[in-house]
């Protein structure tokens, strides 16, 4: 009973969750803009939960305003198409290589002026902040903050317009706002302060705002400005999660659906070092596929050429070309109109009108069909692009299934489960779900999961444990959920804080739209707005996004390693460095990825301390981080620094020897550091060579010694009868003298122990024929002795009698003794 009550009980806030109160705007809805929209301010006013809708002052210039921001045509994705001829192919490759310095970090103040209908709008809020409408106050301060429709940057503006709002609001995104300033020091507009900062992000946390709870959860987990405490984490991430789920079950069959954004921007160099040096893309990460790799080709490439082979009537294409549409990915927005097309014109190359099969199938076109029958039924169950039916659903998923679809299966087990069209039948349901959860399919197996939990024998609930820990493969948002609870709560598991905590992480770090800004990040950093993306990849990182964190860094990074072809030619004038593009701030990010088994930017993070950049330079720093970069065994520039600095004596002891296991690990590690690494073995054996040629006081190169093995008496016996011995390296390794030029004295030492043992042999032998000859003798005297008492002549003689005198002499080879 009491295994069954908790079970109850996980069940139970696994599907209402744990949220706080929503918070209401103060203005209506006039006033409101919507928050997806890339490149556009957004409102989070919350004065408190239940209270009144109250008209400010200043509403009616707050809405004239928002109505002229919304004549700015909003940025979008745009993909143009490359011309295919040389000489553009030529101009692409050199631009590509040509040194660059991509954006530092946003200015502080922006050069350009706003005008048009920004400064309309800008004249309205200003008007209606002196007021102290709340709504007037957060769009300025968004305004000044992220530079929305090329509204000029003024940081210290837009910290004082949410320094206002959150002592006399308490909005907590101002309050968010403001724990990033003091968090992060950008602009230098305030000075690091992370006591402050994590004062401002409690405020905003204790009032449910998710990007402030992920904030602090991940101070207390990774000890930043903070007590590290395992449980305090654990429940803010807790909280978070709890919001994602309910979230993502607010929605059709199946859930939320989204894309996923979150990305490094150096993945498109090939990781922090670039292609083949960094760990992410070299060595056995390099068997990876990455989606983000230059070495890939471009998502327009990628939908041309699908659409050409689609025309040539191959159905595999139609329906890859819809999943890409339906799902959509980082760059492609979703298209369920064009996904529905290709869907249908993949199954109608299968089927006819009426449902038979069509004539001159070829081989797998039925398993295409029964795919793409799949995701149709799917899109009317759920209303995605088309008006939801549930009698089309059903249809679609009988045709899929009847090929044993897994997506088919799933579709009509979730229907007969829940009644939707359908009479429910519970155990045809989940036979269904069974078929399709024996497929790997990650949505029956939640299914499944939850109906093996609910039954609450300790078999059951190990048994949905497997099947959640399968869905998790595929990055299922409730599978992950499922385990932190399971973990949390010791429920088929052993209770795990680390385990835990990692599990509500990830949960509420893959509810994107919910808690981040990644898809304004990306699309601002594709359209050229550096500035814009940095500020938002800043804001992810502070909530513990590891590949914000190495984005922030790496943008930061680009100061110190890369100069524009102008600055090539006269000089980086450092008047034009934005206050913002702090080597110190860099350094924090590096820190704070590495903590997140970044390999490459823990290496990054020993750069920084061997050159002193953003902090005082210290040798054992850095070599605290390599070293703990080659535990990895993935990172050959770790490897190879180490040697490097064995083999000068930097920061370790000068040891030629070990500069030379290093450089051979290395190589190891990444067969593409064969140059660099032969180039630095054959400098470090000259140099060894002198200073083995001069006496020199370093140690030199020395041949690796060989393990010697150690025989046991019962081998030594068996090697001996078998005549191996003679033949094992082994056993003239034993005798081997380094001093001896020709090696004679091995073969002298050889012969000698032959002769005695043919000596040994020899002596054995005579001794048994004397003694066998002694016994044949005693024998023919007693036989004459018995004859001589009877009286029986002699018997002959049966050998010589002197035999015995002359047998040394025959033993000696004639020569007698």
């Amino acid at each position: 009973m009491k295994g069954s009550a908790v079970c109850l009980l996980l069940l139970w806030q696994a599907a209402i969750g744990a949220t706080r109160d929503a918070q209401k705007p103060l203005k209506d809805k006039a006033t409101a803009i919507k928050a997806g929209d890339a490149g556009q301010p957004t409102t989070d006013l919350a004065p408190g939960a239940e209270q009144p809708v109250v008209q400010q002052q200043g509403a009616e210039l707050v809405d004239a305003a928002l109505l002229e921001l919304g004549k700015i045509p909003l940025a979008t994705r745009k993909k143009h198409k490359m011309a295919s001829g040389l000489l553009s192919f030529t101009a692409r490759y050199l631009l590509k290589v040509l040194p660059t310095m991509p954006t530092t970090g946003p200015t502080q103040k922006q050069a350009s002026t706003v005008s048009g209908p920004a400064a309309v709008a800008k004249g309205h809020l200003e008007r209606a902040a002196e007021k102290k409408n709340s709504d007037a106050l957060f769009l300025l301060a968004e305004l000044n903050f992220f530079g929305y429709h090329n509204y000029p940057r003024d940081l210290k503006i837009a910290f004082d317009y949410y320094q206002e709002l959150a002592a006399h609001n308490g909005d907590t995104t101002a309050q968010y706002m403001l724990g990033l300033y003091y968090s992060s020091g950008i602009g230098n507009v305030v000075p690091q302060d992370q006591a402050k900062a994590l004062l401002y992000y409690t405020l905003a946390a204790k009032r449910g705002d998710p990007k402030a709870l992920m904030a602090i959860g991940y101070r207390h987990h990774s000890g930043v400005g903070a007590v590290k405490n395992c449980e305090t984490a654990l429940g803010y991430y807790k909280e978070v999660a709890d919001k994602a789920i309910e979230w993502y079950r607010d929605a059709p069959p199946g859930g939320q659906s989204w894309v996923q954004e979150a990305w490094r921007i150096s993945d498109e160099d090939g990781g922090i070092y670039g292609e083949g040096a960094s760990a992410s893309s070299a060595g056995l990460n390099a068997l990876r596929r990455n989606l983000h790799s230059n070495e890939n080709a471009d998502i327009s490439d990628v939908i041309e050429y699908l659409d050409l082979m689609s025309q040539k009537s191959d159905s595999k294409a139609s329906f890859n070309l819809g999943r890409l549409y339906y799902e959509g990915q980082r760059g492609l927005e979703k298209d369920f109109e064009s996904a529905l097309k290709y869907f249908f014109l993949a199954a109608s190359r299968y089927w006819k009108r009426d449902g038979r099969a069509a004539d001159g199938n070829k081989n797998g076109a039925d398993k295409t069909a029964a795919e793409a029958a799949g995701f149709i039924g799917r899109m009317y169950l759920r209303g995605d692009g088309v008006t939801q039916n549930f009698d089309k659903a059903k249809a679609w998923f009988e045709r899929g299934k009847s090929h044993g679809d897994a997506q088919s299966q799933w579709g009509l087990g979730v229907m007969l489960l829940n009644g939707l069209g359908v009479r429910r039948n519970i155990k045809l349901a989940t036979e269904l779900l069974r078929t399709s959860a024996d497929q790997d399919y990650a949505p029956a197996q939640i299914q499944m999961g939850r109906l093996f939990l609910d039954q609450g024998n300790p078999e059951d609930v190990k048994t949905a444990n497997y099947l959640f820990e399968l869905a998790a493969r595929y990055g299922n948002l409730e599978a992950w959920y499922y385990l932190a609870e399971m973990t949390h709560h010791a429920v088929g598991r052993e209770r795990q804080c680390q385990l835990a905590l990692s599990y509500y992480k990830t949960v509420a770090e893959r509810a994107e739209p919910l808690v981040s800004a990644w898809s304004k990040a990306n699309l601002a950093y594709e359209l050229g707005n550096h500035d814009q993306a940095f500020l938002h990849y800043l804001m992810a990182a502070e909530q513990g996004y590891e590949k914000a964190q190495t984005n922030v860094a790496y943008m930061l990074d680009a100061k110190f390693g890369k100069l524009s072809l102008v600055e090539m030619l006269i000089g980086r004038q450092e008047n034009k460095v934005s206050p913002m593009a702090n080597a110190n701030l860099a350094l924090i990010e590096w820190t704070r990825s590495s903590r997140q088994s970044n390999v490459d930017s823990l290496v990054k993070m020993g750069d920084y301390y061997f050159y002193g950049i953003g902090a005082e330079k210290d040798l054992a720093k850095a070599v605290q981080c390599y070293t703990g970069a080659s535990d990895y065994q993935q990172s050959a520039q770790a490897l190879f620094n180490l040697g490097w600095m064995h083999e000068n004596g930097v920061g370790l002891t000068q040891d030629f020897h070990l500069a030379k296991r290093y450089y051979d690990h290395a190589l190891v590690v990444n067969s593409e550091a064969y140059l660099p690494v032969t180039l630095s073995l054959l400098k470090l054996r000259m140099r060894s060579a002198w200073n083995t040629f001069t006496h020199g006081p370093i140690h030199s190169i020395q041949d690796e010694p060989k393990k010697k093995k150690d025989w046991s008496l019962s081998e030594w016996i068996n090697n001996f009868i078998d005549g191996d011995i003679l033949y094992e390296d082994d056993f003239y390794e034993d005798y081997y003298d380094p001093n001896t030029i020709d090696g004679a004295e091995i073969f002298e030492d050889s012969n000698i122990l032959e002769s005695l043992l043919i000596v040994g042999v020899t002596f054995a032998l005579v001794g048994l024929v004397w003694w066998r000859q002694r016994i044949q003798l005693q024998r023919a005297e007693a036989e004459e002795r018995r004859r001589r008492e009877q009286g029986l002549p002699p018997p002959p003689p049966m050998f010589d009698g002197d035999v015995m005198g002359r047998f040394p002499g025959w033993a000696a080879g004639g020569m007698g003794f």
